[in-house]
């Protein structure tokens, strides 16, 4: 590690630190308006009543939570049919400078369902999409895919602090507002910040020049910096490129690097904030905070020091030389010189920390512990912290499982936030921790011995099996990063990906909001001498053990067949 990073990961420690609890308050206003008026909600007001008229929703009634997941389903199916017929019809379509063709039938279905499901898996490279398709289509879902899973937290908190409720908000209104008050202005300044450094926007179609060497060179155009800050800030991933934010056109320089991670964890960290605020107990907020952040400082420092330290056969060979003066060598395949292996593993951390995805290296080429480090950041099922929205209500499903070992050792009913974790809640949590371990290993597994499957590895060996794991893991997860290694654009990986993405955005969304449907029907328990108390640093490590024990039991197997065999027996 050099000294530039540790001042760049200072400057993006201090940065999370510092606006926590400035966008988290104002997160916390916009979805609870008994904690005041947010600021700008005059002009916010305007803007959402016609949308509110043209679609027929009462902004002041709420649901219960069935309503309330349907509504989300229906909002879903209805998505991803208009934007698999966009696709299909791209070439019928305008601002399609390029001429590109429509997208065919796999593809189609596998894109639709990828940024529906905040994914962004994108199982094709450049001169494939039309600027249509980017800025109507794509980056549209990368605003209400973020959105959408807002809405479900929301309404899990509405279910832990309500009492005797049978409502647990309105979908339709959690969606708007998240869109309109949070998304959208963070997307408006952010795109004047990478406007200001070089990421290009214009509607200009692929020039062809001829380089100083006398070779030609094609240089896209397109709306990039406006798709580039919703990608990072509502943690999406998809790239206006082919090759993410390792393309000059995306990401320059170390400011718009630095940037991005810090988009991908500004909103999920703020939300810890925004649960505290409407549990009125900032400390319930901050457990969760620590243990988010503890996840994700540990994974970011255990992948960096192993890329600087780089593959030990090339030191060896003395192939593991400075880059520049303050660059070291380290492994620098798949690498960007810009950015190097420091800037690699902080980015590679946090795009796995979060349902993000976004890349500004090569996953496929870390060496075996970080790339397996960066799969196990995606078993903890995007919590260090996810998604939008995503990873709050996935922390809390595991705090629930914390405080329920915690009745079990005491002997007395588990209780969180004044409400009883019972038998009904227990059922569905098991179901929600089993989700990802039947969805991943099952398809993984199926993988493994179909030739079909088997011919799109790019390498053998244990690498090749960890290449089918990170796809599953990161579709079922919704993170959208892949080994390059596998070739995904094909018929069963197309569609058995997409299956995965629909049940592991919408099955664990809808679990989430029969939790908060039945605690929200409970009464208060006030608090006694026996009741385990939850904004204490103890039930912090109990949560942090927890989520690693579970996770633990469940993934390790496959771990250790993948990359630490591979780091064993010296293959890479």
């Amino acid at each position: 590690m050099t000294t530039a990073g540790w001042i760049e990961l200072f400057f993006l420690i201090a940065a999370i630190i510092v606006t926590v609890p400035l966008l988290g308050g104002y997160m916390a206003k916009v979805y609870d308006p008994t904690l005041g008026k947010p600021r700008g909600d005059r002009f916010f007001s305007a803007i959402e009543r016609p949308i509110y008229r043209l679609c027929g929703i009462n902004p002041e009634s709420e649901q219960r939570w069935t309503i309330y997941a349907l509504s989300l389903l229906a909002f879903s199916l209805v998505s991803v049919l208009i934007l698999y017929a966009q696709l299909r019809l791209q070439g019928h379509l305008p601002l399609n400078p390029d001429h590109y063709g429509g997208v065919d039938a796999k593809l189609s279905f596998n894109t639709a369902v990828s940024f529906l499901t905040n994914t962004n898996w994108q199982a094709y490279g450049d001169s494939v999409m039309s600027q249509f398709s980017q800025m109507t289509g794509l980056a549209f879902h990368n605003f209400v895919s973020a959105a959408a899973g807002a809405a479900v937290a929301v309404a899990l908190i509405r279910g832990l602090v309500r009492r005797r409720s049978r409502t647990i908000g309105n979908f339709w209104v959690d969606l708007i507002r998240t869109t309109t008050r949070i998304l959208l202005p963070l997307a408006f300044v952010g795109a004047i910040v990478f406007l200001s450094q070089g990421v290009i926007q214009n509607f200009h179609a692929s020039k062809t020049v001829h380089t100083v060497a006398g070779q030609t060179q094609t240089i896209p155009g397109g709306p990039v910096a406006s798709q580039e800050v919703i990608k990072e800030g509502g943690q999406n991933g998809g790239g206006f490129f082919g090759t993410n934010s390792a393309h000059p056109f995306e990401n320059p320089n170390g400011i718009t690097n630095i940037f991005q991670i810090w988009l991908m964890l500004g909103i999920p960290f703020a939300f810890t904030y925004t649960y505290g605020k409407m549990a009125r107990d900032r400390r319930q907020g901050w457990v969760v905070f620590a243990v988010m952040f503890a996840l994700w400082l540990a994974i970011l420092l255990v992948i960096t020091p192993l890329e600087v330290r780089g593959n030990p056969h090339l030191t060896a060979a003395g192939a593991n030389q400075k880059v520049t003066a303050t660059q070291p060598g380290g492994s620098m395949e798949g690498k960007e010189s810009r950015f190097g292996p420091i800037s690699c593993g902080y980015y590679a951390a946090s795009t796995t920390s979060t349902s993000d995805g976004a890349i500004n290296c090569a996953h496929d080429s870390l060496v075996p512990l970080s790339g397996g480090s960066a799969l196990v950041n995606m078993m903890f099922s995007e919590i260090s912290p996810g998604g939008t929205g995503s990873g709050l209500f996935g922390m809390l499903i595991f705090a629930l499982v914390a405080v329920f070992i915690a009745g079990l050792m005491v002997g007395r009913t588990p209780e969180y936030l004044g409400k009883k974790v019972q038998g009904a809640e227990m059922k569905l949590i098991v179901l929600y921790l089993l989700l990802p371990a039947i969805a991943i290993l099952g398809f993984a597994g199926a993988a493994i011995v179909l030739p079909t499957a088997l011919a799109s590895q790019g390498n053998p060996g244990p690498h090749g099996l960890s290449e089918i794991v990170y796809a599953y893991t990161s579709s079922f997860n919704n993170n959208g990063s892949a080994f390059g290694g596998l070739t995904a654009n094909t018929v069963w990986y197309d569609t058995t990906l997409g299956i995965v993405m629909l049940i592991g955005r919408l099955l664990p969304m809808v679990i989430t909001l029969a939790i908060a449907g039945s605690l929200g029907r409970k009464r208060f328990v006030p608090a006694t001498a026996g009741t385990f108390p939850t904004g204490t640093p103890l039930f912090g490590g109990l949560l942090f053990g927890t989520v690693i024990i579970v996770i633990g039991l469940t993934y390790f197997p496959v771990i250790a067949l993948g990359p630490i065999v591979e780091h064993l027996v010296g293959h890479f």
